[in-house]
């Protein structure tokens, strides 16, 4: 393979990521502990490289540019590496879901008395479907049996009061869906 010796164009660069981009993505993906966009990412800033430095292409006593491909790899991974143990780790925004979360004692009482008083709202029809299937956690049909009433009766009942709590506590509306 013969290079043009004044620049790097699109067509040799197109030919260095044909010939040698599956060696420099195998050395990166495992210097980059398998984290592929890493590696391609790498294999691109490698690419750069060569485009920067044409001069690399054409060096005599080289059979193949590969060699110096590798060494140009190599580097870059290492510094990427140190340069994220230098940085501090990265903090996400969102709570992994294993984490622990300490929930604030006062708040937890305060929305519990938010909701009772809410609760007192209520029909008598309303609150007594809602306590058999959401606090005892009976079904449709076993709050119907128990009621005495229609199992589509105790669905639309749960319904209006679920509505009816909404209203009353605006500020806890997304909780209750």
């Amino acid at each position: 393979m013969t290079y043009p010796r004044s620049t790097t164009a699109e067509d040799t660069l197109a030919e260095l990521q044909r010939e040698h981009g599956r060696p420099l993505f195998s050395l990166l993906l495992k210097l980059s502990d398998g984290d592929r966009q890493r590696a391609e990412d790498l294999v691109q800033e490698t690419l750069v490289r060569a485009w920067q430095h044409p001069e690399a292409l054409h060096a005599e006593g080289f059979d193949s540019i590969r060699p110096w491909l590798l060494t140009v790899a190599r580097r870059l991974a290492i510094d990427a590496r140190r340069a994220r143990q230098a940085r501090p780790p990265e903090i996400c925004a969102e709570v992994p879901e294993h984490a622990r979360t300490t929930d604030d004692p006062s708040e937890r009482a305060v929305t519990r008395l938010d909701v009772r008083d809410a609760v007192k709202t209520l029909t008598p029809e309303h609150r007594d479907v809602l306590v058999l299937v959401y606090l005892r956690g009976a079904s449709v049909a076993e709050a119907a049996k128990t009621l005495g009433i229609p199992a589509g009766t105790v669905k639309s009942r749960a319904y209006y009061a679920l509505r009816a709590l909404r209203r009353a506590l605006p500020d806890y509306s997304t909780d209750l869906r």
